[in-house]
């Protein structure tokens, strides 16, 4: 037995709106992904070079500004490619220029390498994530599941104490519902998830207190 984890991750955040990047490696090969590179280019470099990692992909949760603005140019910077999120976020990606200017990020559209859906697997050195179409916040929303590290990257769905918006276009409140109870919830109670925003925390804290998806306020609903 070995007390070093296979997986290990440091969240950095970027942009204005200080979106939880995560960069993420396997303690085995040191090869590594970045999950929501959005911003802020010189600070994940910088974290690249301190940790040490050896890059090997971009992954993405979903195609809002804060969380891809800048996947396109690291991928070309690095020579990466990009995996994710559901194609149904392909017209988001399309206006991250326009959203760029909107809310002073870099913003340049891309076209992923690999489109995701749901029960896809992506693999970064020896570890396997799962992935979970989530909609809601939006329409190609997918969520990352390391289940042996008892760890999911779940972008703009959850926040400990909230949930992702719904109002934006194609947003849909119970989609996102849904996405939490069926697809979130049965990887586990103890599993601790980075949130595209704020703190970590774990599924099971959620259902037990999060003023929106709780189980007794879901029952009540």
């Amino acid at each position: 037995m070995t007390d070093n984890p296979p997986l290990k991750a440091a969240i950095i955040p970027v942009t204005p709106l200080q979106q939880n990047c995560t960069l993420l490696w396997c303690t085995r090969t040191n090869k590594a992904a970045l999950c929501d590179p959005g911003g802020d280019l010189d600070k994940l470099k910088a974290a690249i070079e301190q940790t040490g990692v050896k890059m090997e992909k971009i992954i993405l949760t979903h195609g809002h500004i804060d969380h891809c603005g800048s996947a396109g140019i690291l991928a070309e910077e690095l020579g990466l490619p990009i995996e994710g999120p559901h194609e149904d976020d392909r017209f988001w990606i399309a206006r991250l220029e326009d959203d760029g200017r909107k809310y002073g990020v870099t913003g340049k559209p891309f076209e992923s390498d690999r489109w995701l859906v749901d029960g896809d697997e992506v693999i970064v050195g020896e570890l396997t994530f799962k992935v979970r179409h989530c909609p809601g916040h939006t329409p190609g929303h997918v969520v990352f599941h390391h289940p042996e590290s008892k760890l999911a990257l779940v972008g703009d769905v959850l926040f400990k104490g909230s949930i992702g918006r719904t109002d934006f276009p194609m947003g849909n409140h119970q989609d996102l519902l849904d996405s939490i109870v069926e697809r979130l919830w049965p990887m586990g109670d103890d599993t601790a998830f980075v949130p595209g925003h704020g703190p970590m925390s774990t599924f099971g804290q959620e259902r037990a207190s999060n003023p929106f998806v709780a189980d007794q306020v879901l029952a009540r609903a």
